[in-house]
């Protein structure tokens, strides 16, 4: 069973012809997010940029939006979200911008109203700090960065 959540939004006026982000599917996990922009923009390979939304929204409070990349993009064209997964916080209400970047091996151009990334809204948790001086062992310990192999033993 999935959770609601009401967030508000506002669609600033270069994206307001734009589509509000919506699940595409019953069971999807994020909405597509497209971009409000006047005119093409080309992506150079391996060069990023900022792409507006045209969207500002309001998280309640122990929330946060995810922007992620868009699988097709990033397997057909290498264009993925640099930051992936950025992060929206409750407080912020500024435009939803998506940092893409090209590391495919062409120019990739990009268009009014295409979707390029994903928005997941998602819980989160806090924490406050134990400070202590050991950790309690486990079978891994320290090992990191490919300890536990590429093939199962």
């Amino acid at each position: 069973m999935m959770n609601t959540v009401n967030v508000s939004v506002v669609q600033l006026p270069h994206g307001a012809d734009l589509d509000l982000p919506h699940y595409a599917t019953e069971h999807a996990a994020g909405m597509d997010l497209m971009a409000a922009i006047d005119a093409p923009l080309t992506l150079a390979v391996g060069k990023r940029a900022i792409v507006p939304t045209g969207l500002s929204i309001a998280l309640p409070a122990g929330y946060e939006a995810q922007v992620r990349p868009r699988s097709g993009l990033a397997a057909k064209n290498g264009v993925t979200v640099a930051n992936a997964p950025g992060t929206i916080d409750a407080d912020y209400r500024g435009e939803v911008g998506v940092i893409l970047i090209n590391l495919g091996d062409e120019d990739f151009v990009i268009e009014r109203g295409m979707r390029i990334a994903q928005m997941v809204v998602a819980p989160v948790t806090t924490i406050t700090w134990d400070k202590t001086d050991t950790l309690p062992d486990t079978e891994r310990g320290a090992g990191g960065f490919g300890s536990t192999g590429l093939k199962k033993t």
